[in-house]
């Protein structure tokens, strides 16, 4: 039978006041239902607000080594639930055991991290221009942060908004993606039963229409921070700095890697193909476009075809190669940018078609001959669909991994170390790698992108993070 999840609301488990509920799903089987969750509307989100407002002094005030503890007791607690988490992860999102493990880990990690980071926050101290005069700086939590996460990453990506927020001495109220919500549910069990104060953290379930426009708009909200599509989050955006809250996005990428003639085009076709395929392709900083160099073309399309020809497709729990989509609207989308593609003439290489078998699978997809303009090479497609583009030197590289509206990830491969250092000065991304794959974050450095993949405000992770739950004031002691 599937489990009756609910609302987590000043410290109870809750049923919305709609009295509705909608259904996860595996994405491997879809008929199997894995949970129910409440379907809240604007009256659900206003309590966890509300619930979230009253807890707030009391949380701001707590010292932030204690704070620290009960970060870090959660983080524990997950660490001891790892396995059981990882299959909720697989059955309701799609992804690999090794994919789903991996984001388990880095979750624990966050709450670990921000544990200790709790225990140092502070200002700094001055020294004055004025004699008898201490001259120095202190940090204050901003208040209610209302967080909305997405399914693509459904247990890092809430860790890394709610870990620091928390850190800082901020009160919560989060809106999980309905697709997968589970693993936020269990992260706030793993935080109860650590002893967060009741109220401090609130996760209410149910469509943005309601919940995220509420949580956007309350005027008892201070900060909001959204993950998701550039459509949406402009929403968002526009909603939130109506009242002046700060706001984070972060959002889509159409993120490039650059390969040079001076590459090891093995070495390459391994790169792109990790960062392209890994996750389905359902990460907003894989690879999407290869903007290859003539001479190594034709080579590098053979090996990446090879790479992609190689993965075995299956349930995430039995750990294949690539798992499916998590909707079956996200495989009709895929498929669409297939179609698209070939309509606008460039050559499927390999794939791009849906497997004949139960769940949202399809087969990794390569287009060779793809032009600049193509919405192919334009768009956000979230699967795993490659393009490859020819330029003839390195300035036609950099100029055509530039020219798109989005600014998220982007890497080269190269063995030309002036190659490198003008990619790291010249390209438009907030994420930059050298020899490596697009995917893939360390937790303690800043994340965020530029142009259309963020709202250029305020970066996630490290302690950027916790930069973007404080405000600082400034202090003048005359003694």
């Amino acid at each position: 039978m599937p489990d009756q999840r609910l609302n987590y609301v000043s410290g109870e488990w809750t049923a919305s006041n709609t009295d509705e509920t909608f259904e996860t799903t595996d994405p491997a089987n879809p008929d199997e239902v894995i949970a129910t969750y409440p379907q809240s509307d604007a009256e659900d989100t206003e309590r966890a607000i509300e619930a979230a407002n009253e807890a707030s002094d009391e949380w701001a005030e707590t010292p932030g080594p204690e704070r620290g503890r009960i970060l870090t007791a959660a983080g524990s607690l997950l660490d001891q639930r790892t396995d059981e988490l990882t299959e909720l992860l697989v059955r309701e999102e799609g992804k690999t055991w090794s994919e789903a493990g991996g984001e388990v880990q880095r979750a624990i990690d966050i709450f670990h991290y921000f544990g200790s980071k709790a225990s140092d926050l502070g200002g700094t101290v001055k020294s004055s221009s004025a004699r008898d005069t201490n001259l120095y700086t202190t940090v204050e939590p901003l208040g209610v942060a209302g967080l909305i996460t997405p399914w693509n990453y459904p247990i890092a990506i809430p860790a890394w908004k709610i870990a620091p927020a928390l850190a800082a001495g901020n009160t919560v109220v989060i809106k999980p993606a309905t697709l997968a919500p589970g693993v936020v549910h269990e992260m706030a069990e793993a935080l109860d039963e650590a002893g967060l104060p009741d109220g401090v953290l609130n996760v209410v379930t149910g469509p943005g229409s309601e919940v995220g426009s509420t949580i956007a708009g309350h005027e008892a909200v201070d900060a909001v921070s959204f993950t998701g599509s550039t459509a949406v989050g402009n929403t968002v955006y526009d909603t939130a700095t109506e009242d002046g809250k700060r706001v984070q996005l972060e959002m889509g990428g159409k993120n490039p890697t650059i390969v040079s003639d001076s590459a090891d085009v093995e070495q390459a076709a391994d790169i792109v193909a990790n960062g392209a395929f890994g996750v389905t392709g359902q990460a907003c900083t894989a690879a999407s476009r290869a903007i290859v160099h003539e001479d190594v073309y034709d080579e590098f399309v053979d090996a990446v075809v090879d790479r992609a020809a190689a993965i075995d497709h299956g349930h995430g729990l039995d750990d294949p190669g690539m798992g499916p989509h998590v909707s079956e609207s996200e495989l009709e989308s895929t498929l669409e940018y297939v179609e698209i593609a070939q309509d606008e003439g460039a050559t499927l290489e390999y794939g791009g078609s849906e497997l004949d078998r139960e769940g949202y699978y399809v087969e990794p997809a390569v287009f060779s001959d793809v032009d600049t303009e193509m919405r192919l090479a334009q768009e956000e497609v979230f699967g795993p669909v490659l393009a490859v583009i020819p330029v003839s030197d390195f300035d036609e590289a950099i100029y055509v991994a530039n020219d798109v509206d989005y600014g998220l990830s982007a890497s080269v491969v190269t063995d030309d170390h002036t190659e490198a250092n003008r990619f790291v000065e010249e390209i438009e991304a907030g994420v930059v790698k050298i020899n490596e794959k697009t995917t893939g974050l360390e937790l303690h450095v800043p994340f965020g992108g530029m142009k259309d993949s963020s709202s250029e405000t305020y970066r996630e992770q490290g302690d950027a993070g916790l930069d973007f739950y404080t405000i600082s004031k400034t202090v003048y002691d005359n003694y």
